[in-house]
């Protein structure tokens, strides 16, 4: 009987029913602990990494892990010969003849075509080293930043990173500068940076759109009359026609945020909040009083 047999699910520390994400994040996980890069000079630490590489190789690898499987413990004999020959026992006392082109046949599914047999060594290759892990993190900008588009100095670590803000960017979003995560001799992981925009207080964002309050006086909207209504690039002029009434939304085309992935921009809805005068002049009251009686009597 084999002696020293790996269990390789062990190895990992995952179960045998184990899905390809979670065995690549054990080996991910046991690679980084036990890289000799990270444990310089420490032959435990590399005969560890050795052995797990050896079983990711294995159980990442769908008709590695089936063979594996299906043979168990024989699978190191199936793979040299089994101890002391060509030969060993299977389960429940078959022989196992492993010599020759049998041993092709077992392994591979197939026998070696033609007449002619060729036999060739098969290197075992190490797993590649896991790379850095990817970092994620914050940044807060205003909503000029957004619009206009920036480049923001940003602290990781002691080391100083310019940021680029794109034109349009949005609330939640993520910039990722490549490279820029942890560092490992395998590989520099990235950074990811999710965007946070600070509550603007005139402006408030939907999508590609923006919408604001316009104070109109309540003169002008009786009577119809112009509005300066601000945007982010300056101050527009909107019609305001007679008789408009507070709360009513006008649309602006093109004066909204620039869109990210695109041309143009989106629209800015402006709401007419209507004010009447807090202090009246006597003039004024006299005025108004006279216009109540003839909407009284009319």
């Amino acid at each position: 009987m084999a002696t020293n047999i790996k269990d390789y699910y062990k190895i990992l520390g995952v179960d045998r029913n184990a899905s390809e994400k979670e065995v690549k994040s054990a080996y991910r996980k046991l690679a980084r602990k036990y890289h000799p890069d990270v444990n310089p000079g420490d032959k435990s630490a590399e005969e560890k990494f050795k052995e797990v590489s050896e079983a990711y190789e294995v159980l990442s690898d769908k008709e590695k892990r089936a063979k594996y499987d299906q043979f168990g413990q024989y699978w190191e004999q199936a793979r040299t010969g089994g101890p002391g020959g060509p030969g060993g026992v299977g389960p429940e006392g078959f022989t196992f003849d492993f010599s020759g082109s049998d041993l092709f046949e077992l392994l591979y599914g197939g026998r070696p075509g033609g007449a002619e047999t060729v036999h060739t060594t098969r290197r075992r290759r190490a797993a590649p080293p896991a790379k850095g892990r990817d970092i994620e993190t914050e940044m807060d900008i205003s909503l000029e930043d957004a619009f206009h588009g920036a480049k923001k100095l940003f602290m990781l670590n002691g080391k100083k990173l310019e940021v680029t803000i794109p034109k349009g960017v949005g609330d939640g979003q993520k910039i990722r500068l490549s490279k820029q995560g942890e560092q490992v001799p395998a590989g520099s992981g990235d950074l990811f940076i999710t965007v946070k925009i600070r509550r603007h207080p005139r402006f408030e964002r939907k999508g590609d759109d923006l919408h604001t309050d316009g104070p109109v006086d309540y003169v002008t909207a009786v009577l119809g009359g112009e509005l300066s209504v601000p945007t982010l690039s300056g101050r527009v002029v909107m019609k305001v026609p007679p008789g408009t009434s507070s709360g009513r939304m006008f649309r602006l085309p093109g004066q909204g945020m620039p869109k990210l992935r695109g041309e143009g921009r989106g629209d800015l809805y402006a709401r007419v909040m209507v004010q009447a005068p807090s202090n009246p002049s006597e003039k004024e009251r006299a005025l108004l009083d006279q216009i109540r009686q003839l909407r009284h009597n009319s």
